[in-house]
């Protein structure tokens, strides 16, 4: 099914369709669950999901990745984390418009990988920029190792991630 015309690069496809409606759908969980968790459970409460493994707990990642530049003033972390987030959102947002427009020069995993990285960073952008932290409250765990809490958008950027340089990775091994 295409809806549009010729010569628009290719019409809006179904599959078109579905990514472009993967990003506000990924935007729209984060959201839900990130109000969800700061209206359900206390600050640093964590609740066992499965004892040893996983849980949940609510944080408040004021800084970047894994904190990065949460101890830095207010107007600095604003600034560069929000600046950088912008830029890089808008830099992704025009690779995923060129990746549908012409869609013979992104293979299907490349397409889906930059669905998923614009949704994840809206989600987090949207809540740096009107609540000057991300709420994160997904806690994996084992024995002594942790790793740093995360939420629904930083699982879709990792994805995409993975997915963007498995794509590379397969391209490199065909040229």
């Amino acid at each position: 099914m295409r809806l549009g015309c010729e010569g628009d690069g290719g019409g809006l496809t179904k599959s078109k369709l579905a990514l472009v409606g993967l990003i506000p759908g990924i935007f729209a969980m984060d959201w839900i669950s990130k109000r969800w968790i700061e209206r359900h459970v206390s600050f640093w409460d964590t609740h066992a999901v499965i004892p040893g493994l996983l849980s949940i707990v609510h944080a408040q990642n004021r800084g970047a990745a894994f904190s990065f530049l949460a101890d830095a003033p207010d107007v600095v972390r604003g600034v560069v984390l929000i600046g950088l987030s912008g830029v890089v959102t808008l830099v992704v947002a025009w690779m995923f418009r060129g990746a549908l427009l012409k869609p013979e020069t992104h293979s299907a995993t490349g397409r889906l990988a930059l669905a998923l990285v614009l949704g994840g960073a809206l989600g987090n952008l949207y809540d740096r920029i009107l609540r000057g932290s991300v709420t994160d409250f997904v806690l994996f765990y084992w024995r002594d190792w942790q790793f740093p809490a995360f939420n629904v958008a930083d699982s879709a950027i990792s994805v995409g991630a993975v997915l963007l340089l498995i794509d590379l990775w397969r391209q490199k091994e065909t040229a």
